[in-house]
């Protein structure tokens, strides 16, 4: 309900500013495919993934949903170099351990197995 709000206020302030700053009356209307995928991504990326983030940080916890903005600039690096042929550098990899290793501490499934398991 928060986000809601959030975004919506934050639409009504900057509807104005935008209309004077673009003044999109003045502009020739943007062809059928544009206008969907504007819609698309309101939608779908944008909508869809509220809902979505709210309803996993609902189940998980606020901790191990923030967790997943770690995983970011790997999946970027590897969609990088999959994808677009770019290089991967020994400095990503290492980067990408690290953060795996920090993920695999700071989710404490592992480390709490090892502690039952002795204790």
């Amino acid at each position: 309900m928060t986000a809601a709000g959030q975004l919506t206020a934050s639409t009504l302030i900057m509807l104005p500013v935008s209309l004077m700053a673009d003044t999109p009356w003045h502009l020739p209307m943007p062809p059928t495919s544009a206008i969907l995928a504007i819609l698309a991504l309101a939608l779908i990326s944008t909508a869809y993934g509220y809902i979505l983030y709210f309803r996993i940080m609902t189940l998980a916890g606020a901790t191990n949903t923030s967790l997943v903005t770690l995983l970011v600039p790997p999946s970027a690096i590897l969609l990088g170099f999959l994808f677009l042929g770019e290089t991967l550098e020994p400095t990503d990899i290492a980067g990408m351990l690290l953060i795996a290793a920090g993920l695999i501490v700071l989710d404490g499934r592992i480390l709490g197995q090892r502690r039952d398991s002795r204790g």
